[in-house]
């Protein structure tokens, strides 16, 4: 048995080196299904908590085109998450068990989520920071080496391109108004902007996991060129609205072609990683308050399920 493990691990790794796309039914190494388990649940569950920062600004929009326009957004929000955790469950384990790791607290989600929404200019540089940076990280998702996974990245990066676009026009909307507007854009661009940065995770020689998606073709950059990146995309960004982006030592750096930035503090990755954040523990509450709420939608439709099954199944047969 051991010799017949250790040759479908090595036609495994065979297949991921000639960039060959795994499916569920496809044999794999047990602790490549529990990595996919553990980095797609987190990245579903970020989905979901991602709606709170700007749900609760739907109905304090300044315009109606502004409240369409994020309701639409959080709606796309909620779609991705869905679309992760469908895919999740194709590697065996119950999207029960995953809400449940999540309303617990077990389960780890994006760090920048816990950060505050203190104004509309917050809106619009999340759009333009965070969904940016997810943007650039979930375009390499999308040639990851897990079929379900990489498809669902496809539709999301569509939808997250509207959102950074919409971001950015908002935040440069403020930056061009009057001097308070503008100053709101630029304090919410100093908020956000470290945060973001923490968002690709720690240095790939910090990083317990990196090496091994790596290796596995599930992440295809690491997180240091990954963020590299966004520092250089958003450079040029704000420097055509004007804005000032929070770093004292940023500057490009013409041997590298590379805008080299300050350091990251990770003391404080740290601390709201472990749930210590501005909102750790308001976000989940307001997570298991949507959750019990939600209960008799849940019960409802399992009732409808069981009714109809018997009718579905004669209409297949």
């Amino acid at each position: 048995m051991a010799a017949d493990s250790a040759a479908a691990e090595r036609a495994f790794d065979a297949r991921i080196a000639a960039g060959e796309t795994i499916e569920p039914k496809d044999w794999m190494p047990e602790r490549y299904r529990k990595q996919l388990i553990r980095m797609m649940s987190q990245h579903a569950h970020s989905e979901i908590v991602g709606m709170l920062p700007e749900g609760n600004w739907i109905t304090r929009a300044p315009t109606l085109q502004r409240k369409v326009g994020l309701l639409a957004k959080v709606q796309d929000e909620a779609g991705h998450g869905l679309y992760i955790y469908c895919g999740t469950e194709t590697l065996g384990v119950d999207r029960t068990e995953l809400v449940d790791q999540l309303l617990s607290g077990k389960a780890k989600y994006a760090s920048i989520f816990n950060y505050p929404t203190l104004s509309w200019a917050d809106i619009g540089t999340i759009g333009w920071f965070v969904d940016g940076a997810a943007i650039v990280n979930q375009t390499m998702l999308a040639k990851a080496s897990y079929g379900p996974y990489a498809r669902a990245m496809v539709r999301i990066c569509k939808e997250e391109n509207f959102h950074k676009r919409q971001g950015f026009e908002i935040i440069a909307t403020l930056a061009a108004g009057t001097p308070e507007q503008r100053r709101m854009a630029q304090d919410a661009v100093n908020r956000w902007w470290w945060p973001s940065l923490m968002m690709f995770g720690p240095n790939d020689k910090d990083s317990p996991n990196s090496a091994e998606l790596t290796k596995w073709g599930v992440k295809r950059k690491g997180n240091d060129e990954l963020r590299q990146r966004f520092v250089n995309l958003t450079v040029a960004h704000a420097k055509a609205i004007d804005l000032v982006l929070p770093d004292p030592d940023l500057r490009y750096n013409a041997e590298t072609g590379n805008w080299d930035f300050g350091t990251i503090d990770w003391a404080e990755f740290d601390r709201v990683i472990h749930g210590e954040g501005p909102l750790n523990r308001e976000r989940l509450a307001a997570r298991n308050k949507a959750h019990d709420e939600g209960a008799w939608v849940r019960a409802a439709a399992s009732a409808y399920a069981a009714k109809h099954a018997p009718e579905s199944a004669s209409r297949a047969a």
